[in-house]
């Protein structure tokens, strides 16, 4: 996690509203930035003081007797009802319609979340989870023979498995995960110290190029081909993902 992810959810994590996987990453964050730890410390003894009750001040009583005393209610000016009603039926019917239309034009010029957005989250989600100990591998295996066979009977599609060794990303294994409301095989790869996470699943979309994505600190490279739906997540650098998504497609 980058530092301005971490600052923009700080707030977030000392109130405890965070996801377990936000939560988890900034943890991690404060322990390996000073700077970020610092903030962190200072927001905590910030909210602590403004909790303490040696900050409030209770006025004296002869002060609040005096304000009490200058403080005379009033009894509003009765008017007859029927011609608040008529003189207020125009004016509310005009703003409604203004809200109405203000509505209508933020509907519109309002940018929705994608199908491919809303996927992008989830298998970046999927990725951190995958890192947290005992998650990465259901089946540990280099040998492509070993972890496509390992899938019969837990999806209702065979992922294509293939071994990069020679191309520089070793297939380590693969595991079950779910994306996009359903089961979905994930390969994983190594590149150098890093890890690459490939989802397959089923799609109905026709095939697609390399769509490059970057999502929390994160690149995601998304295309289409042969009625599946291929999702590369890694934090390798953009080069080294494109590299891989083509030796995945040859």
């Amino acid at each position: 996690m980058k530092c301005d992810d971490s600052r923009e959810l700080l707030d977030s994590y000392v109130d405890g509203e965070l996801d377990l996987v936000n939560h988890l990453q900034i943890e991690q964050h404060l322990k390996e930035c000073a700077d970020c730890a610092q903030a962190h410390n200072n927001l905590v003894a910030l909210r602590s003081a403004i909790a303490d009750d040696s900050f409030y001040y209770q006025a004296p009583a002869d002060l609040r007797a005096r304000l009490r005393t200058s403080l005379k209610t009033t009894e509003p000016e009765s008017r007859p009802a029927s011609i608040w009603k008529w003189k207020w039926i125009p004016v509310l019917a005009v703003a409604s319609l203004l809200v109405a239309v203000m509505l209508a034009a933020l509907t519109l010029v309002r940018p929705s979340q994608t199908n491919e957005d809303l996927v992008a989250k989830e298998v970046v989600s999927a990725h951190i989870r995958s890192m947290m100990p005992g998650h990465l591998m259901d089946v540990p295996s280099t040998d492509q023979h070993t972890v496509k066979p390992w899938f019969d009977g837990k999806l209702d599609f065979a992922p294509p498995v293939t071994d990069l060794s020679a191309q520089g990303f070793p297939l380590t294994g693969g595991r079950l995960d779910y994306v996009d409301g359903r089961p979905v095989a994930a390969l994983v790869y190594g590149r150098r110290l890093h890890v690459i996470n490939l989802f397959i699943f089923p799609t109905q979309e026709r095939d697609a190029q390399n769509r490059v994505l970057d999502r929390q600190g994160y690149n995601v490279i998304h295309w289409n081909k042969a009625g599946m739906s291929f999702w590369a997540v890694s934090d390798v650098n953009v080069g080294d993902l494109q590299e891989f998504s083509t030796a995945v497609q040859h």
